[in-house]
Formats: structure tokens, sequence, C-alpha cells
């Protein structure tokens, strides 16, 4: 499998997209672009999909397809793109005020659009071309504000068309700067393209400000790969780009989670040119640290910004707040926040937001909620980021009561719920099986007046990830596409993690190829989930490979780069590597970051290393960092295997006084410490808890109350629990028959044995070398040396797709019985 990523990670030039400017005739009524192709027809049944995504097909059935980008309110910007200004004419003549006039009547009809528009070459015939221009521009100007596009591009191609002798004078790059801006707003990239493209192949030189226009266009659309194209080609045309051109380019790389070499190079580029960088590149070259844990590089920029008599101001120390927030960087966001003070800077609402994200990003809730009742008491009132960044804050450490809360109080201050809440709270019921919540939620979007966006979408993906329904995710990443949504980089990231969660690794690798070849440039979630992919193989030795890629300046490895490191050794059995990795944390050398502590936690537990895993849990807790509920279970799992019911309890009061939500994976963790016990009956107890709830058991619940009565000799209490399983949906595994199997051999009741490996075969589940093992192991125990070898020999007749490698290797585990 670890050749599957023998290709490198970052494309070193991405593939050739579309064309940069469409060929396009009538740009009045452009076609909406078509839905993907799905791999299904569109008329195929929804009752063809799980019940789940019955839910979903319901749902989007009625909506339209979804092309447009996220929306995103931008504080401090107002929905009125006028500004509330009443119009200006500019330095229209009289006669051209007199044309704007007809024009915007409402009895005006296109068809007169040349008696109107005539009017205007009639005067100063002498010096005309440089009136008209002005006449021109500031006619599309008011036709923009009054929003008449279309009329605003039928006017410029009367220009076009009567003014060809001194074009260039008439159509000035203004006109055409203001023209793509207008169609940018309107979604109508595609025009604006073509329009541009008519204009270079018939001769006009196209100048810097209509090519920033496009840019921009292309940018407020979401189509970055686009905009650094039209840069390319403006590049390539001897047009040199301007501040404003080099900062609109900045923000997209941002926007693209570009690696830092590149956005470097930009700037040096940029300087090269002598253009001089301005706050508004420094505020930029900040914001773009955001993806990447760049925190380092953020600081750098600050202190150069500043050495170059720049002052900050709001907007910068909201973006440093900002990328420290998204890196859990809490104390410096704070030494952030009194320099902002020292300075004159008042904090807003963006500040508390960022810090209150900051905190709770790094598990310490209880600051952030005392910087919300901070924010409170200087007369800022919490907002709908506010509210939802607690909520997932408290849903990520399992403290399910607490969100709730949040979001109580939320609604309670008359706050009212975006679209984020809703992902957030989908998540939340998701994460801990309960789908009929989750569900519940997903319906309340829309009677709230919210739609699903791409994120509500990964989140749905990475929640059946998490509980390793790989049908349903492949199922919803079709409704994904049917519903208008295309994956971006963050969809593919999901998909890559879910699919090696649900131990599809192959098909993990196939999506990341895809993403690829969607000419998706990777960032470092894209290195961190293909190395989670590699860490649940175990497949230490390719992860090692992958790691000294990003180290090599790639991508700058964080605390989730690590913490896949330590997974992909403990699962790999390199335990000293490990060890050593862990000692790096401890000394210092890396830093010890609560997710990398709350790592130790786990990957020790799982490798069974009971002082060690203590240990890590003692030096969480000593740093101040708050367990969550993944390390908790874990402190759990390790005493509950080893039968120390005291410290397993020690542990669950500890999560009850903080508040923290029981899992489905606590509850198979108990059930596993109880089915191993005396107390086996315990198991069962715990199960109808989970029902009571309202969680969905897995089939690991199952298999560990039939384990608990199979183990004791319960048979009929282990076959009722059996049809339970089945009743509720969930398939019988190996494990699921193999434990019948194993017990009914135990007891030399072989016969009912070979009728279970009969039924699951029929069932369409196959034996493997443990179903039989257990049978010739039975044999073996009686020292019924002639019965064992009679049942190998036999075997074939039992299972017709049973392998000569599998009867060699029964033979000689028989054979070394009587060595």
């Amino acid at each position: 499998m670890a050749q599957n990523l023998s290709l490198p990670l970052l494309l070193p030039t991405p593939p050739p997209a579309k064309p940069l400017f469409l060929t396009q005739t009538n740009h009045h009524n452009v076609p909406p672009p078509s839905p993907p192709q799905q791999q299904t027809t569109p008329s195929a049944s929804p009752t063809t999909i799980s019940p789940l995504l019955q839910d979903l097909y319901n749902n989007n059935s009625s909506s339209q397809p979804i092309h447009q980008p996220r929306s995103r309110t931008r504080l401090g910007k107002s929905r009125d793109s006028n500004r509330g200004k009443p119009w200006s004419h500019h330095r229209l003549s009289a006669k051209g005020q007199q044309v704007l006039q007809s024009l915007i009547d409402d009895s005006f009809d296109v068809k007169d659009i040349d008696g109107v528009l005539s009017q205007l070459l009639d005067q100063n015939p002498g010096d005309k071309s440089e009136d008209l221009g002005a006449d021109l521009l500031g006619i599309v100007k008011g036709l923009g504000f009054h929003k008449k596009t279309d009329l605003a591009l039928d006017v410029f191609e009367w220009f076009r068309s009567c003014c060809s002798k001194d074009g260039n004078l008439v159509l000035s790059g203004s006109v055409i700067a203001v023209l793509i801006s207008m169609l940018g707003k309107e979604s109508r990239v595609s025009v604006a393209a073509s329009l541009l493209h008519g204009l270079h192949k018939d001769g006009f030189e196209i100048d810097v400000y209509a090519y920033t226009s496009l840019i921009t266009a292309y940018v407020s659309n979401g189509r970055y790969r686009e905009a650094v194209m039209v840069f390319k080609k403006m590049e390539e045309e001897g047009c040199k780009p301007t501040l404003i051109t080099y900062n609109v380019i900045l923000n997209v790389y941002g926007k693209m989670g570009m690696p830092w070499n590149k956005i470097m190079a930009l700037v040096e580029g940029m300087k090269s040119a002598g253009v001089k960088p301005d706050s508004y590149t420094f505020n930029t070259l900040i914001s773009c640290c955001r993806r990447g844990s760049l925190h380092e590089e953020a600081a750098g920029v600050f202190e150069e910004m500043k050495l170059a008599g720049f002052s900050p101001d709001k907007v910068t120390y909201n973006a440093l707040l900002d990328v420290y927030g998204k890196c859990r960087r809490p104390k410096e966001a704070m030494q952030v926040l009194r320099e902002m003070k020292i300075n004159g800077c008042l904090p807003s609402i963006v500040t508390y937001n960022s810090l209150i994200s900051a905190y709770a990003r790094d598990g310490l809730l209880k600051e952030a909620m005392e910087l919300k009742t901070q924010m409170v008491e200087i007369g800022i009132k919490p907002d709908v980021f506010t509210y939802t960044t607690l909520l997932s804050g408290f849903e990520k450490a399992g403290k399910d009561e607490s969100a709730m809360k949040v979001f109580e109080e939320m609604r309670s201050a008359g706050c009212k719920p975006n679209i984020c809440t809703f992902n957030a709270l989908i998540k939340m019921h998701g994460n801990r099986g309960n789908f009929v919540e989750m569900m519940k939620v997903f319906d309340e979007i829309n009677k709230c007046n919210c739609k699903p966006d791409i994120v509500t979408w990964n989140t749905l993906l990475a929640v059946f990830g998490q509980n390793g329904m790989d049908s349903e995710v492949s199922g919803v990443f079709k409704e994904m596409k049917r519903a208008g949504f295309i994956p971006e980089r963050d969809t593919f990231n999901t998909l890559i993690s879910a699919y090696s969660r649900c131990g599809s690794f192959d098909q993990a690798m196939s999506i990341y190829k895809r993403m690829l070849e969607a000419g998706v440039t990777p960032d470092l979630s894209t290195y961190n989930a293909v190395l989670a992919a590699l860490a649940r193989g175990g497949m230490w030795e390719q992860s090692e490979k992958i790691f000294a890629e990003m180290k090599g300046g790639r991508c700058k490895p964080n605390e989730l780069t690590y913490s896949s490191l330590l997974h992909a050794y403990a699962n790999g059995r390199e335990i000293d590597r490990m060890l050593a990795l862990a000692e790096e944390i401890y000394s210092g050398i890396i830093e010890p970051h609560a997710v990398l502590l709350k790592t130790l936690v786990l990957v020790y537990s799982k490798s069974d290393l009971l002082m060690d895993t203590e240990r890590a849990f003692l030096e969480l807790k000593k740093k101040g960092f708050s367990p969550d509920i993944p390390t908790l279970n874990a402190m759990i799992s390790i005493y509950g295997r080893r039968q120390m019911v005291a410290k397993t309890n020690e542990i669950l009061h500890f999560m009850n006084d903080s508040g923290f939500t029981p899992s489905l994976t606590t509850y198979n963790t108990l059930m596993y410490m109880y089915s191993r016990s005396e107390n086996f009956a315990r198991a069962e107890d715990v199960l109808r808890e989970i029902l009571a709830k309202g969680i969905k058991p897995d089939i690991i619940s199952y298999n560990t109350v039939i384990f608990a009565y199979c183990r004791n000799g319960r048979m009929k209490e282990a076959s009722r629990i059996f049809s339970e399983m089945r009743d509720s949906g969930l398939v019988p595994d190996v494990i699921t028959y193999n434990t019948f199997v194993a017990s009914y051999a135990a007891d030399s009741l072989f016969v009912e044995a070979l009728d279970v490996v009969r039924y699951m075969i029929k069932q369409g589940c196959k034996p493997n070398q443990n179903t039989y093992n257990s049978i010739v192991d039975g044999y073996c125990k009686l020292n019924q040396r002639y019965e064992a070898i009679t049942f190998v020999n036999n075997l074939s007749k039992l299972d017709p797709h049973v392998t000569k490698e599998l009867e060699c290797k029964l033979s000689d585990r028989i054979a070394k019985k009587w060595t």
C-alpha cells in the first residue's frame, strides 16, 4: 500500500486548467454551469440508499444546485454597494447627463440605443475622443449604480463598434476595469473574461487596471486558480503589476494555502520590481500565516512591518491574534492584546473572538469563558461567532452538556444561530453516534432559513468516517455533488481522513490522487490527513519519508504532524522510536503542546505501557492542560484491560464532576472491562444504558457483550444479543462468528461449532484462520489428533474457498501439538 504514495505530495506545476478567457458572444444570457456528473443516474431511486442518507436526499431534492462560493459576511462592510451615497455625475458633460437620464428611464427600450448614444457624437467634433471617453466612463458608472449591467455592456459595445478609429482613446482601461468589476460583483466572471479576451484579440491594449479588476473578480467568486493565471498572463504580456495587484495576489496565495516559500518569492519579486509594500501588504502577509501553523513567520512579518515605519492598526493586531488563535497559542495572543491596548487600539468583538478561539482550541475552556465575561463587562456583546467558538470548544472536549448550555444562552440572548453553529451541533451529535439528533439538527437548518454549506457536507463526511461508515461516506459525497457543491481542498482532506478511518486506505489514496488531478494544491492539512492514514496502518517508514519531505521545505510540520508520527510508531510496534520521540517532547526539543501530551497518553495506552501512560497524563495536568474525552477513554482503557476497577471509577468520577459526556468509546471500553471480569453481566447493563441515551451501539459494542456471555458458557444469552444485533441493522462480522465458534469448540461442542461455520459462510462472511484454529485447538485439547487431522482433510467440503496455504498452516499447527 505504501507504493501508492510514491508520487510527490506537491505538484511542481498545477495541471492545465480550462482556457483563461472563455470565448462567449452573448453576454446577456449566460447559462449557469451544469452540476458535476455523477456516477449514478439522476433518476436513481432514493430508496436504494441508507435511511440516514434518505433524509439528506429528501432535504436536498427540492433545493436548487448551489454553484456560487460560500458567502462570507465581512465585518464592517455595508450591504449597500453605494455606501448610502447619492449618485454623482463625476465628469459627465451636460449631454452625457442627458443621455444617462434617458438610459435609466423606465420607458427606455434598448432598440433606441443608437438614437440616444448618437447625440454624444455630435458634440465637440474637434476633440471628441477624450470627451467621449470621459462620458462613456461616467455613463457606465451611472448604469452600474442603477444595477443596469447588461445595458452598460450594450453601451460599451455600441462605442466599440462606432468608434473603432479612436477606440483605444474612447475605450480606456478605466471603462474596461469598471465593467469587469460590475460583472464580478454579479458573479459573471466568465463574461468578464470573454470581454477582455475579445478586446485583446481586436488589438486593444489591456492595462494593469483591467487585469487587476479581472483578478479581483475571480477572487471574489472563489476562483483562485484562474486569478493566478490572469496574473501570470499579464506578466507575460509585459504589463507591470501595481501594489494593488500584488496585494490581491498575496491574498489569493493565502486563501489557496500556498507554501510560505512561494508567498515570500512573490514578495521578493514585488520588491525587485520596485513596488514597496504598504500596511495592507503586511496585514495580508500576516493573514497568510493562518493556515500552516506559521505563527513564527507571522511574528516576523509583524516586526518587519514596524521596522518599515508602519504602525500596526486594529486590522494588524486582529490578524495576528487570529493566527495565534488558529495555532493554539493563547499566551502569545494575550501579549498581542496587551500591546494593542498600550498602543491605543481598543479591542473589538473580532479581537475577543480570536482570543476566545485561541483558548478554546487549546482546551482552556474556563479561560475562554472568562474572556466572554470580560468582553461583556466592557460593553462588547457576544455574537454568533463567540457562542459558536465556545460551543465547538466544549464539543471537542466532550462536554456536551456545557456545549448545549452555550447554545441555549445564545438563543436566550436573541442571537440567531448561523450555519457554523449548526455544523458544530451536527459534529457533536454525530461524533457521539447520536444520528437521530444529528439529523434533527440537519432538518432545522432549513427551518432557520439557513442552507447547508460546503462545511456542512465536510462535517457529515468526517462524522461518518469517524464512525467507520464507509458506504455513508460515499453516499454523502454523491449527495454533496448532486446538490451542486464542487469539492474543495478541505473536502478532499476530509475524504482522505474519512476513508482511512473506515480502513479503506486504497480509497483514501485514490481520493488524494483525484485531488492532485483536479489541480488542488495540498496544504498542511493534506499532509496531516495522509500521515494520519499511514499511521492507522502502522506504516511508520512511509510516514518518516513524508515527514522528511515536509521538513525539507514542502510544509512546516505542526503538533498534528508529530501526533501522527507517534501513532505510526505505536501501530507499527516501533516502541523504541516512539519513546525516543516522546523524550524530545518531554525535554522541550519539540514543544510539549497539549495535543502531543494527549497523544502520548493515547499511544502509551494502546501499547499497554501503564507507567508511561500515567506519566503523560500527569504531565498534561501539571502543565495546566485539560484532558479531553479521547484522553480519558485511553486511561479507562488501560485500567480496564488490567481490571483496575478502582482506578477506572476514579476516572469516571472525574469525568462526571468535570462535565464530560461519555462517548460510545467510553461505554465500549467499560463493556470490555466487565466482559473479562466475574461481573460479566454488567457488560449488557452498559449496553442498555447506551440505548437508553439514544446512542446507537456499533458492532464492537455487541461483539463485546456476546464475548462476555460466550466466555462464561451463557450461549442462550449470547444468541439473544446476536439476534438483537441483527435486528438493529448491523451485520455480524468474522469476530462475531469466531466468538461463537471458539466458545463451542472450547466446550467440545464441535457439531454446534461447525453449524456456526456453515451459517457464517451462507451469510457471506468468510471464515479466517482464527475460525479454524479454534476448532483444531479444541480437538487437540482433548488429545483427539485423528479427529483434528480428519477435520483439516475434509475442510474443503465445508468451505470450498479455503486455500491450500491455510490447510497447510492448520496441519502444521496440529503437528506442533505433538512434537
